[in-house]
């Protein structure tokens, strides 16, 4: 159990996991001039703050109900979902896959965005 735990432990956050996508890979393809479909799951009042340029609002309360409709006019595209810091775009990306949307969740949400040098609108 000690083993697991340090093993768990000695690995760096920045690592993405096979259901995310690293704020620097992003970068890249943004770089690249690749444009992802970015979907924002964060509340209403956070939305109003800053958000990554184009990006498609959705609540994460709301994403099981309105995610599919929202996004049927991207079908071959994965979908970047994004949070403030990661656990709510996990979330609805596990909602999305269900529903067979393709998706991935920004490692870290709007905030490792931003330390990566991402730029924001507000």
């Amino acid at each position: 159990m000690t083993a697991v735990l340090h093993t768990l432990h000695s690995t760096p956050m920045s690592d993405a996991s096979p259901n995310e996508i690293s704020p620097a890979v992003l970068l890249a393809r943004k770089e690249r001039g690749e444009r992802d479909v970015l979907l924002d799951v964060r509340e209403q009042n956070e939305w109003n703050l800053f958000r990554l340029a184009n990006a498609i609002h959705i609540p994460l309360s709301r994403v099981s109900e309105t995610a599919s409709e929202a996004l049927a006019r991207f079908p071959d595209d994965e979908i970047v979902v994004y949070c403030g810091r990661g656990a709510r775009s996990a979330q609805a990306v596990e909602l999305l896959r269900a529903q067979g949307i393709k998706a991935t969740s920004l490692a870290g949400g709007i905030a490792a965005w931003i330390d990566a040098g991402g730029e924001v609108e507000d």
